[in-house]
């Protein structure tokens, strides 16, 4: 799960670390934010001339100090060759450069992609737990199971064997094919350009020989390829050929990407690869081989969605991130311990004794975390993340209120309709004005479209209102940024605005607490729709809200929202089998205690989901209600007036007047969660 990420296409295929598999074996590869740039990410390598020295090869006597180096060095120091071992210091070499009599290599071809990419999650499910982990053991189906399928559970230790099994069985089909290596620059470099070399790959051709190793650890021995062909144009042949005789020519099987052109055996080893890459990257933790699991495949299921979740934006992006930096701290300190372990000659002396039990009890300290939020599965607009750390200003000492123009050029005609008593200040960047806001002050914005990383931290109450038609004032996201509007004022107030949602997975606009005011705006949702968190208050009127990956209005337990003349529609665009997630339409209530909302003369159209969901959290919470609402149904999804007021009128939702047409689930549904 490493870092990124952000709301992207799921990229099941791009290898961060592939952590050891036992105490004393750690391989240190890419890290994800260089692979994912190129790994199969698309099927072309894009070929490139680089500036590096190449690094001196060494005599078979020093072949196992130097690749020990290699797999004992943390990720963090990839670009520092030489860290971690001082006693070895190696002069820089010349620039790489290629023989006169010698051709640039030629593109590397396309490798194969794997339709691990495109997998639900039902998919990744079904695929780890009824097809690769089928060989562990199966426990009998309890009562409440009698209609699923059956899952195979096993103890962690199981799921090793299990995946060298599987990977075996797919490497029988072929046992010579053409791959890329993709390998780490500094295996080939003594200095370069950490941006300009994110990986070096190499077309080979593999050999395959029956292994009973870990997976993670499986070595073929391959040989380059011809034409001779790399993503580095100017890598010298004899460099490579140097560099494998160095190796032996085996080299770790997970590095190998099978290429295009081969036959259906190759793409299915190819899946194969990309299946167990996944599973170490991803799903794989040291501590699953150091305790105890009655229930494996339902922790490896468990730890998928986490992973879908963060993928689809369900789980916002500063709390992804926290969790992703968690994670690569975690195997990095565990790197430091295995490495710092590894450099005791004899007995430990007392210092080191100390200083290993501290690197130990950090890991440990890390591992517990990790856990509680795996166990927790977070969810959006979770705890762990305080959107606003910002205090409030209040007002001016001086009691005044200022209305802050934005506009490139002020001209009197702008001003016209002020009083003579206005108090004005003209800024051309429309961040500069929300900072220079105080409690009661209005921000007056003109046609042209903006960017203000301040609309995340709105803590005052100000009134940010556009002047012509909505359509030419157009604010939009910075794609860097986790969050858009937020805001936890009393009082805050958005008018004649467009928002539009770029990049960010969290809720184009989130109201934490106070209340906010939307009226005559447009919000044109990538991520998140607008959310109203517990206890805060929303008025949303004359306003149109589309393409939301979930509700366009999500209503949060305790939280109040009025929404009065507003078009809701072309909603839940998320790409996800969940069916709990996929109801999710125009608007969502979450109860328990349930939120107040009040809806007239709406227009709520086109939703993947239903008009308006109601979450309840449990089976037996409001099965009056959902059976009122069954009985009072006649044909499609018409309902008895008098049960579907009752049922309303305990929700504290008032519907007045609302044209609630053309959703894909269907109008109004409780649906438990």
């Amino acid at each position: 799960m490493a870092s990124g990420p952000r709301a992207m296409g799921p990229e099941d295929s791009v290898r961060t670390i592939s952590p050891g598999r036992r105490s004393d074996q750690v391989v240190t590869t890419l890290t994800g934010d260089t692979v994912a740039a190129a790994t199969l990410r698309s099927t072309a390598i894009p070929v490139l001339s680089v500036v590096a020295s190449p690094r001196p090869v060494k005599g078979k006597a020093d072949r196992e100090v130097a690749r020990r180096r290699l797999q004992l060095l943390p990720g963090s120091q990839a670009g520092d060759p030489g860290a971690g071992v001082e006693e070895e210091e190696e002069e820089e070499g010349p620039l790489l450069s290629l023989p006169e009599e010698e051709k640039e290599a030629q593109p590397l071809p396309p490798v194969c992609v794997s339709p691990m990419r495109g997998m639900w999650r039902d998919e990744k499910v079904a695929v780890y737990c009824d097809e690769v982990l089928r060989g562990c053991k199966v426990r009998r189906r309890g009562p409440r199971e009698r209609n699923g399928p059956i899952r195979p559970q096993g103890p962690a230790e199981d799921a090793d064997e299990a995946m060298s099994k599987y990977l075996s069985e797919k490497l029988k089909l072929k046992d010579k094919w053409l791959g890329v290596w993709k390998t780490n620059p500094e295996l080939f470099f003594v200095k370069y350009e950490e941006a300009s070399i994110p990986f070096v790959g190499i077309l080979v051709e593999v050999t395959c020989k029956p292994s009973q190793n870990s997976p993670s650890c499986f070595k073929v021995t391959v040989s380059v390829a011809e034409p001779f062909s790399s993503n580095i144009a100017n890598i010298p042949k004899n460099l490579v050929d140097e560099i494998l005789e160095e190796l032996e020519h085996s080299v770790p099987l997970l590095e190998v990407y099978p290429v295009e052109g081969q036959d259906s055996d190759i793409h299915d080893i190819a899946l194969a690869l990309e299946v167990v890459r996944f599973f170490y990257d991803f799903l794989w933790r040291d501590w699953d081989d150091e305790e105890s699991c009655e229930n494996y495949t339902a922790l490896i299921e468990e730890r998928i969605n986490l992973w879908c979740d963060i993928q689809d934006g369900t789980i916002p992006g500063p709390i992804a991130q926290r969790f992703k930096k968690t994670l690569e701290k975690y195997k990095n300190k565990r790197v430091e311990l295995i490495a710092y372990q590894s450099n005791i000659k004899e007995d430990p002396s007392a210092a080191e004794a100390v200083e290993c039990w501290k690197k130990y009890y950090e890991i440990v300290m890390l591992c517990g975390l990790l856990k509680i939020w795996e166990d927790l599965r977070l969810r959006v607009h979770g705890p762990f993340f305080p959107r606003i750390l910002r205090r409030r200003k209040g007002r001016r000492d001086f009691g005044k209120t200022i209305t802050h123009i934005v506009a490139k050029v002020m001209t009197t005609e702008m001003v016209k309709d002020l009083s003579s008593d206005t108090l004005l200040q003209q800024h051309d960047d429309l961040d500069l004005a929300l900072d220079s806001c105080y409690s009661g002050d209005t921000v007056v914005i003109f046609p042209g479209e903006y960017q203000a990383a301040n609309l995340a931290l709105l803590t005052d109450d100000i009134i940010i209102k556009g002047v012509g038609n909505r359509e030419e004032i157009m604010i939009t996201s910075e794609p860097s940024h986790d969050s858009f509007v937020v805001s936890k004022a009393n009082n805050v107030k958005l008018m004649h605005l467009s928002l539009i949602q770029q990049g960010t997975v969290d809720g184009i606009v989130v109201v934490e607490s106070g209340h906010m005011t939307l009226e005559n705006c447009i919000l044109k949702c990538e991520g998140t729709g607008v959310c109203v968190l517990t206890g805060a208050a929303l008025t949303i009127t004359d306003s149109e809200i589309t393409g939301a990956q979930g509700a366009g209005v999500e209503l949060y337990p305790g939280s109040i929202a009025i929404l009065e003349r507003n078009e809701i529609h072309h909603c839940n665009n998320l790409r996800t089998s969940d069916s709990s997630k996929s109801t999710l339409g125009g608007v969502n209530m979450k109860v328990l205690p349930a939120p107040k909302l009040k809806m007239t003369n709406n227009h709520i159209y086109n939703n993947n989901g239903y008009g308006v969901s109601i979450l309840q959290p449990t089976e037996q919470f409001f099965i009056v209600a959902e059976e009122a609402l069954n009985k009072g149904a006649a044909a499609g999804d018409k309902k008895d007036d008098n049960m579907l007021s009752k049922v309303m009128e305990n929700l504290n939702l008032e519907m007045n007047n609302n044209k609630i047409e053309a959703n894909v689930k269907g109008d109004i549904r409780i649906v438990t969660s």
